[in-house]
């Protein structure tokens, strides 16, 4: 019975990463890259609704903190 020669590790690693540069130039070619337009349309969305989260989350900070100094008043 005849041994089956294994190739060279070297070998086999370069050919995983020639094999998935391949790929993955096969797969971006399937990608619908954005207009500039739209990236400036979404990034601007992002940005205001990162400004309305971060105003309600100042509004409740500062309730919560009056309620907590108006308890600490009271009982102390």
């Amino acid at each position: 019975m005849a041994e089956v020669k294994k190739e060279n590790w070297f070998v086999r690693t370069w050919g995983h990463i020639c094999r998935y540069f391949r790929e993955l130039r096969s797969e971006l070619k399937k990608v619908v890259w954005s207009t500039p337009k739209q990236v400036l349309k979404n990034t601007l969305i992002v940005i205001a609704c990162v400004l309305i989260v971060g105003v309600f989350v100042w509004v409740f900070d500062l309730v919560a903190q009056t309620l907590i100094t108006g308890l600490i008043g009271v009982f102390h």
